[in-house]
């Protein structure tokens, strides 16, 4: 792709996503979105393959169903209570179909079919935009309207989107559709306590989006795709995949890194609120997840798969890993002992 081209692209999305995040005015949000939307399309599709024009087609037709069905919910509430105001979202029809509205830009069960495909017909760099980035603008709308939402139907939709994204992972061997899989078990615990404490789900999304972006753009450098080739690619950067290992068992939330971090806080919060069977619920549930970190951890670092096929081992190279992925791991791995600090910021 040109480098002029590319260059709009990636403003467009920092535009689009500053004037969502800033906006009070609804038409101003819905605005950001399309911005958002029409910018990275290009990004999906730039690789001319049938899977990535697919992918984009499909990533159009969602979110574009989605941002109407957000104008929607806004004029709605606009025609019974004369506000255009996103926190004075009061009527019940509206908050309902907000809920649906964001769901499907997210990615939030059960309206994710769309995600793990169009991911899967990504590159790298633009599925870490797709799983980071652009589920911002959404997640600050959530946010924003997080005191007019069901809380019962943001619970039952967190706890499906926990359970679904467990399941459908565990089967997987391509490494962008195991990664959308978690980005689905991931938003089932920024989900569940939004309305409790949206404070909490803003940690757990920038912890999220932090070691998301340590995985993606380790395994761009190690160039792995699948389970396969992740296998072998512990030869050519040993010291990368050692840190890779660390990085998934964080996001799979295991203590003491930094991906207990939000867990720990959201199982207390959901306790505090008289919700033990939710916070046991969706806890059991992240345990499908946990199999399929492990199963990444296992053929990234430990051994080769048992068979009798031949690998062609990747070259050992002596580049030096880039200096944000040593920075994005490090953090990804090391911010548990700071968490008395963090948990006085928010």
């Amino acid at each position: 792709m040109n480098p002029q081209a590319k260059l709009i692209f990636t403003i467009s999305l920092l535009l689009g996503t500053t004037i969502t995040i800033s906006s009070n005015h609804w038409i101003m949000a819905w605005a950001g979105l399309e911005i958002n939307t029409l910018a990275i399309i290009p990004l999906i599709s730039k690789s001319h393959h049938p899977r990535s024009i697919e992918a984009a087609t499909k990533y159009f037709i969602t979110q574009a169903t989605a941002s109407a069905l957000v104008l929607f919910s806004s004029m709605t509430n606009a025609w019974y209570t004369g506000q255009w105001d996103i926190t004075q979202l009061t009527h019940p029809t509206s908050c309902l179909i907000l809920t649906s509205a964001l769901a499907m830009k997210l990615g939030l069960a059960p309206f994710h079919f769309w995600f793990p495909e169009v991911l899967q017909g990504s590159q790298l760099t633009t599925g870490l935009l797709l799983s980071t980035v652009m589920k911002l603008p959404p997640v600050s709308l959530l946010f924003m309207t997080s005191h007019s939402l069901n809380p019962t139907l943001l619970t039952c939709m967190a706890i499906l989107s926990t359970a679904l994204g467990g399941w459908m992972g565990l089967n997987q061997t391509q490494i962008r559709k195991i990664l959308a899989f978690s980005s689905m078990s991931h938003l089932g615990w920024m989900t569940i306590i939004i309305s409790y404490n949206p404070k909490l789900t803003l940690l757990n999304f920038y912890l999220y989006m932090l070691m998301t972006t340590a995985v993606f753009l380790t395994l761009n450098t190690i160039k792995a795709s699948k389970l396969p080739t992740l296998t072998t690619a512990w030869t050519k950067a040993p010291a990368l995949n050692a840190m890779l290992l660390l990085t998934l068992l964080s996001l799979a939330g295991l203590p003491p890194l930094t991906g207990f971090l939000p867990k720990w806080l959201i199982i207390q919060e959901l306790t505090k609120q008289g919700m033990t069977m939710a916070a046991v619920s969706i806890s059991l549930l992240s345990l499908l997840g946990l199999f399929f970190y492990l199963r990444l951890a296992y053929c990234s670092t430990i051994t080769l798969p048992p068979h009798t096929t031949n690998h062609i081992k990747q070259w050992h190279t002596n580049k030096p890993t880039h200096s944000s992925i040593a920075l994005l791991t490090t953090m990804s791995t090391a911010l548990l002992p700071i968490s008395p600090l963090i948990t006085t910021i928010i």
